[in-house]
């Protein structure tokens, strides 16, 4: 039986701000990619987001990210390998213990935005990444997108190295995010989402935007927690992989 796991990005309201439903989320998805506060989120907010994942049974996984909460984490940051390292193993401290205090704990690890784009060619960044996740907890899966040369790091530091394809994002050929700068970067229609993931999870193929077949080799999708509809994405992936038999479960 086919099996794969359905993960959002939440936690990222900030205050009197409010960023996706991350309630009504949890209802479709298995694993919960949680602010640190670094990009998005503050305590607060992070500790209820920690409390619904737990109340749904959702796996919790720390969604560590440059510091830079005005941009939303999407800026490079060209930082040392020491500082990027402490600064990944401080947010992974600070998720663990309001997970815990929820009644869960930091099951996984995933990378947002610009650091998760970076880290799939930047070397040391992705070595720093790896380095603080196995210092934090040795064998901690991480999640990444397929190629990145953080995979690579990741299994030879001994850590779970798990594979994304991403149900609302566009892909070049070359198997990378089409840049939210262009025009189809970010897909909608909730549909035709559904029908290309049920594709991902039996086939093992997405469709890259000049019309060739990729491979990904992915064990998670991803629905962005802040994409306008994501909650009506994640019910018609979720609806139509169990129509098709799929099997979802968290990968933690």
């Amino acid at each position: 039986m086919t099996v794969i796991d359905m993960n959002s990005d939440v936690g990222e309201s900030f205050g009197a701000w409010t960023m996706g439903d991350d309630a009504a989320v949890f209802r479709h998805v298995t694993s919960a990619n949680v602010a640190c506060g670094f990009h998005a989120g503050d305590p607060s907010g992070i500790a209820a987001t920690c409390r619904d994942a737990v109340a749904a049974g959702v796996a919790i996984g720390a969604h560590v990210g440059y510091r830079d909460l005005a941009g939303f984490g999407r800026r490079f940051l060209d930082c040392t390998s020491s500082e990027l390292a402490d600064d990944v193993l401080y947010q992974l401290g600070a998720l663990d213990a309001l997970a815990r205090a929820a009644g869960g704990e930091v099951s996984y690890v995933k990378p947002h935005g610009a650091l998760y784009n970076t880290i799939v060619h930047h070397e040391v960044h992705a070595q720093a990444v790896v380095d603080a996740v196995a210092a934090f907890r040795p064998g901690l899966p991480l999640l990444l997108l397929p190629g990145a040369v953080a995979l690579e790091k990741a299994a030879a530091k001994g850590l779970r190295a798990v594979a994304e394809a991403f149900a609302d994002r566009a892909y070049n050929p070359d198997g990378t995010l089409v840049s939210r700068r262009e025009e189809g970067a970010v897909l909608h229609d909730p549909e035709v989402i559904a029908k290309n993931m049920v594709r991902l999870a039996t086939e093992g193929v997405i469709v890259a935007r000049d019309g060739s077949e990729l491979r990904p080799g992915a064990e998670s999708i991803c629905v962005h927690g802040d994409t306008p509809g994501a909650v009506a994405m994640a019910a018609a992936v979720r609806s139509a992989l169990d129509a098709a038999g799929v099997t979802v479960r968290s990968f933690a």
